[in-house]
């Protein structure tokens, strides 16, 4: 196979295709600290595209609550056994070595297997293919937390306090990670899976399709799906429509997917970033996936061990046990989680920028404001600035404007009551 090189285990990896990049990538990062799992993404999501006859169990976006929820079941805890034992057999004992961090590996070099390497002889990419019962619903144990150990009456005398609350869970949200090397796409024989050069999204093409199912059983995050009805494989498209800005809503510009656009909690920030011919992101300082993602570095992949690059990034859970967050999504945590407690000034402007348009945002600006707080963060001084940030879509127009500190809407007494 040919080696490509994948930034985020930082050094080069095998892969059945030599590597070929998009001009953009498609890149979303999801804030797990803001999910209120209400599952309107999943709902609207749902509505757009899967709501015909063969999909009814197809939810391409789906909210689930870890540790124990998974869609399909066990999906995560079974792809890691996999790999787990395919490291045994190999003798091979993986590990992060954090001293090699730097520019082009900012989580340092994992020295394990990823998912193409550990394949088997007849294999291209090591997988498993879901029972049928494992589909069969999206929301197994929601909302259902570890062990709790209480006092009399069920309550602790000790409460709930960071770094890691006694129970716990949090919701992991979900689509198509869009990989940059993506399982899915090696594993088809019929070679009907391909990336788009324009904005890196992953499709299956409908007409090439037998409906195989090796995209669904290499699949790690299992976002490959097959339909009966049609007997093809269908996966989530990116709303691709409205990425190109043929939406009617757009006015000609890049829009952010159904499921981002629709979220209350305003977890989510989705985008397009320019990508050079050796496949790293070109450097743009302003755009803010790029400041998220390789500045600030809050926003990381999910199992990047499994080697397949994904491109949608999770600022983690301030509250869920360190390792546990260190095996989803690698050794970069603990540094994510202390940044996004007590953000840089510049880093909490960004934050702002989520959900507040449909337009893709492309660059942003911050106006400096006044000091409004001053206060002790992890033992030491944090000081908070009411700055304006500004947001501007694929044209280099003002899309949005906010300050740090939400404005306050008092309304007049001869309107006390809305009705």
């Amino acid at each position: 196979m040919p080696d490509v090189y994948n930034w985020q285990i930082g050094r080069t990896m095998t892969y059945p295709y030599p590597e070929a990049h998009p001009n953009r990538q498609f890149v979303a990062v999801f804030n797990i600290n803001r999910c209120i799992g209400c599952q309107t993404c999943t709902g609207a999501c749902k509505a757009t595209w899967t709501f015909s006859r063969g999909q009814e169990y197809m939810w391409w976006n789906n909210v689930e609550t870890k540790p124990y929820g998974s869609y399909p079941q066990h999906w995560d805890v079974k792809a890691l056994k996999l790999l787990d034992e395919a490291h045994q057999a190999a003798g091979v004992r993986p590990n992060w070595d954090r001293t090699q961090a730097n520019a082009k590996a900012p989580y340092g070099v994992y020295n394990g297997l990823t998912l193409t390497e550990a394949a088997g002889p007849n294999e291209v990419v090591l997988g498993y293919l879901p029972t049928e019962a494992e589909w069969r619903s999206p929301n197994f144990y929601e909302d259902t937390s570890t062990a709790y150990k209480g006092g009399p009456f069920g309550l602790s005398p000790n409460g709930a306090a960071l770094p890691e609350h006694q129970a716990w869970f949090f919701y992991l949200m979900r689509i198509c990670n869009h990989c940059t090397y993506p399982a899915c796409l090696a594993a088809c024989p019929r070679k009907a899976i391909y990336k788009r050069e324009e904005d890196g999204i992953v499709l299956i093409d409908q007409e090439r399709c037998r409906g195989y199912r090796k995209c669904v059983e290499a699949c790690p995050y299992k976002k490959s799906m097959y339909r009966g009805t049609t007997q093809v494989s269908e996966k989530c498209v990116g709303c691709y429509p409205r990425v190109e800005g043929s939406d009617p809503l757009s006015d000609g510009v890049p829009m952010e997917t159904r499921c981002m656009a629709v979220c209350p909690g305003k977890i989510r920030l989705n985008g397009l970033v320019e990508v050079a011919e050796d496949g790293s992101w070109v450097e743009t300082p302003h755009h803010p996936l790029y400041y998220l993602v390789r500045i600030a570095q809050v926003a990381l992949p999910l199992y990047p061990q499994f080697g397949t690059e994904p491109n949608i990034y999770y600022i983690p859970p301030r509250w869920a046990p360190r390792a546990y967050l260190r095996q989803m999504f690698g050794p970069g945590v603990d540094q994510a989680i202390e940044r996004y407690i007590a953000p840089s000034r510049e880093l909490l402007a960004v934050l702002q920028l989520f959900r507040t348009t449909q337009k893709m945002i492309f660059r942003f600006e911050i106006e400096e404001g006044p000091l409004v707080r001053e206060v002790e963060v992890n033992g030491k001084a944090w000081q908070m600035y009411n700055d304006t940030v500004i947001g501007f879509d694929a044209k280099g127009r003002e899309a949005v404007r906010l300050s740090v500190v939400e404005p306050l809407y008092e309304r007049p007494a001869e309107r006390l009551n809305s009705i």
